[in-house]
């Protein structure tokens, strides 16, 4: 090729700008639209595939369960009186804070109401096709390597029931973990008589009222919505298997470790107490799921562990497909913002992506020393502690200002206080002083 040749091969290419589908629209999707839109040099306008008529993903309360107007499984798992177990003033984007009128702890309502505000700030919604169901993602070239895939994302739009293929150079998978109930596999439940249900199908207390209810499960969701029962219920037993809770309960709030069997009244637990059981509610989490991904694809969910990713993020077998929000026990809108950060870096070049060899050897690495320092295979996604450096790790490679130290600091703080107070927490509230100093408004619970 001449010099000549190559220079217009490179001024041809300079002129291409990078076509980025994002598939949903909750606060990961958002996040990865608003960043792309800030860049229109490098990046067309994203086109975000939703599949309800409007922003905000799980955060979109409904009374309804099961199936939509569409016959689509309900997405999402918020319940009415649910209020956020984290302070807005860690929760928010970075790039945008909350209404500094909100008291810390707010309702769904709250969030959604943000995540409209973020989506007019930054002038998102013309680039949304609501109501639209992604039926594939299929890579088109390329597999290996340093040859990158581009893909077809084939799509039904539910008003017209018109179906159509666009062409995109990435795809930044922002479709959430809160749909797909998992409900584990106990031996002899079918001897159990009463009523089995999955947290996911919760909404509001008053239908179980007078009743006593055993819950599997001793996680945010779990041990929330078990203090939401206590109100009305009879009694609440919470079924734990590693945690123990030490903060002051309702007297009407039981624990008890492991399910040793099922009886038609209620279950046996581990101490050998049977507890009566009018409704059995499953607090297990969900399963991750991506049903539109091409088998071709070859992305696998074993246990709850996610591969081949690089960085919890990249396909390493096709890095042009990403992974927005996998991680769990986080605070997740810093956390999108970091990864989505490093996304955009990868795709415009400000990071070089390793070979897939060397990719999938450091995630082996990460996995062994995760299991080795007691986290088990199942929670290889569940971050906790670890996010801060992990996040840190993510805006040093995409060449981006890290996530503030206040952040970690007001985050581990309300872990501590919400430990030794479950019932009363939410009442306080905190304001951001500096770059690296929080204060408590209210010094004692309202």
């Amino acid at each position: 090729m001449t010099k000549v040749h190559s220079f217009v091969k490179s001024l041809v290419m300079s002129y291409h700008k990078l076509k980025v589908a994002v598939i949903g629209a909750g606060a990961s999707g958002l996040c990865a639209a608003r960043h792309l839109l800030a860049r229109p040099q490098i990046f067309a306008p994203p086109v975000v595939y939703e599949l309800s008529d409007c922003v905000g993903g799980t955060w979109v309360y409904t009374d309804g369960v099961g199936k939509d107007d569409n016959g689509l499984p309900i997405h999402s798992s918020m319940y009415r009186d649910l209020r956020t177990n984290l302070p807005k003033e860690v929760m928010c984007f970075p790039d945008f804070p909350f209404d500094p009128q909100l008291p810390s702890f707010i309702r769904h309502t709250d969030v959604r109401t943000y995540l409209e505000q973020y989506t007019d700030h930054f002038e998102i919604q013309p680039n949304i096709k609501f109501l639209t169901y992604v039926e594939l993602v299929n890579p088109v070239s390329g597999t290996t390597g340093d040859v990158q895939s581009s893909w077809e994302v084939t799509s039904l739009n539910l008003r017209s029931h018109c179906r159509s293929t666009e062409r995109f150079d990435s795809v930044i998978v922002c479709n959430g973990h809160y749909s797909d109930p998992f409900i584990p596999h106990i031996p002899e439940i079918e001897c159990f008589k009463g009523q089995i249900m999955h947290s996911h199908e919760y909404r509001f207390a008053e239908p179980f009222t007078g009743k006593n209810l055993v819950l599997l499960g001793a996680g945010p969701s779990g041990i929330d919505i078990a203090l939401e029962l206590c109100v009305v219920v009879n009694q609440v037993v919470l079924i734990y298997n590693h945690l123990l809770i030490s903060s002051p309960l309702p007297p009407n709030f039981l624990l008890a470790k492991g399910v040793n069997r099922f009886s038609e009244t209620g279950l046996i637990c581990n101490d050998g107490m049977e507890y009566p059981a009018d409704v059995l509610m499953f607090c297990t989490g969900y399963n991750y799921s991506f049903p539109f991904l091409e088998k071709e694809v070859g992305l696998k969910v074993n246990d709850h562990r996610v591969t081949p990713l690089y960085k919890h993020i990249v396909h390493t077998t096709f890095p042009t497909l990403f992974f927005i929000g996998l991680c769990k026990t986080v605070c997740p809108f810093p956390l999108f913002h970091s990864q989505v950060l490093f996304v955009l870096a990868s795709l415009d070049g400000t990071y070089k992506l390793p070979p897939k060899a060397e990719m999938d050897a450091v995630t082996e690495h990460e996995y062994q020393s995760s299991l080795q320092s007691g986290i088990s295979h199942r929670h290889f996604h569940k971050l906790d502690s670890r996010q801060w450096s992990y996040n840190a790790e993510l805006a040093h490679l995409s060449k981006t200002d890290p996530i503030p130290p206040i952040t970690r600091d007001l985050y581990e703080a309300n872990n501590k206080i919400r430990k030794q107070d479950l019932c009363n927490y939410k009442r306080f509230n905190y304001e951001i002083v500096s770059h690296d100093t929080w204060k408590i408004v209210n010094p004692k619970p309202l």
